[in-house]
């Protein structure tokens, strides 16, 4: 449906310039009133409209006193014809606008990726900027299934540049991966190295609790405290120890939004260690490791984003 401007709305978005009023010139009556409301709403709106009731009444009038046509002539414009379709292409080689191809989806995806990556993961956010975008680049927006397409493909790759560049970073931070991975591994406190020899000489040393070995410490992190007791409050305390053992700088994080940041920490809590397994990333650090299940068919992720 058609918005209400207000008086000076419909004078900044709806005044036909010289040049415009010019590419009117060989045209009368309805065909002249409808070529000039899809140029003028183009021009407000990105796109054209897809029916007259899209119109704002007052904008219309303004339109067709600027051109000596009575306003009721629109009702005689048929917005589906092939008529307004030649009329939207011709107005598209006058104006530069034009349809959103493949490899404008492609383009409009990589810009959306290098505003958003390090700080922005609100879709109607994202939205804004890929339509702004548009504007911008004069281009029609597609279906809005295409749209759809475009923004989860954005947001998808934004958090695996930004994962990448965490990643990077703690790869520079010397002993920090192989601590990040006795997280999940072992004690980066030490304290169940004395456990774990009195297992093997105790033990028949067959191998068959290595798995919960594996996932004991990251585990028992996540794990709830139970009810407060003097025991309970001891295993938070080395909870916070084994934590703070693996020294994650802050620095790593520069640059990464809060609310990615969050995003990875809600992911990491949900997810299990038994679904982590050891690394073959290239540059060397296990901290960047791709999560084993991959149900939702997601690229790889860090465990710590999982």
């Amino acid at each position: 449906m058609g918005r209400d401007l207000g008086l000076d709305g419909v004078v900044d978005h709806f005044t036909l310039s010289g040049d415009e009023a010019g590419w009117l010139r060989n045209k009368t009556g309805a065909t002249r009133l409808g070529f000039a409301v899809q140029l003028k709403f183009l021009t407000w709106r990105g796109r054209f409209p897809k029916m007259r009731l899209e119109l704002p009444p007052d904008a219309v009038e303004h339109v067709a006193k600027q051109l000596g046509v009575a306003a009721s002539e629109l009702g005689f414009y048929d917005f589906t014809s092939r008529a307004a379709k030649r009329h939207r292409s011709e107005l598209r080689d006058l104006t530069g606008w034009h349809e959103c191809s493949l490899t404008d989806q492609v383009k409009l995806t990589s810009q959306l990726v290098d505003v958003i990556w390090h700080d922005e993961r609100r879709e109607e956010q994202v939205r804004a900027e890929l339509l702004q975008q548009m504007r911008v680049d004069l281009i029609e927006p597609p279906t809005a299934a295409q749209v759809d397409a475009i923004i989860r493909s954005a947001l998808h790759q934004a958090d695996e540049r930004a994962v990448a560049e965490v990643a990077e970073r703690l790869a520079r931070k010397e002993d920090c991966p192989r601590r990040l991975d006795a997280l999940v591994f072992t004690d980066p406190t030490g304290d169940s190295e004395q456990d774990t020899d009195t297992e093997t000489v105790d033990g028949d040393g067959d191998g068959s609790d290595d798995v919960d070995d594996v996932e004991s410490v990251l585990s028992d992190i996540k794990s709830h405290p139970g009810n407060v007791s003097l025991n309970s409050l001891l295993d938070e305390v080395k909870k916070l120890e084994q934590v703070r053992a693996v020294g994650v700088p802050a620095s790593v994080f520069t640059g990464i939004g809060v609310q990615v940041i969050n995003a990875w920490r809600a992911r990491a809590s949900a997810a299990s260690p038994a679904t982590c397994g050891a690394s073959t990333i290239p540059y060397g650090t296990s901290c960047s490791q791709p999560c084993s299940s991959s149900a939702s068919g997601r690229s790889p992720t860090p465990w710590w984003s999982c």
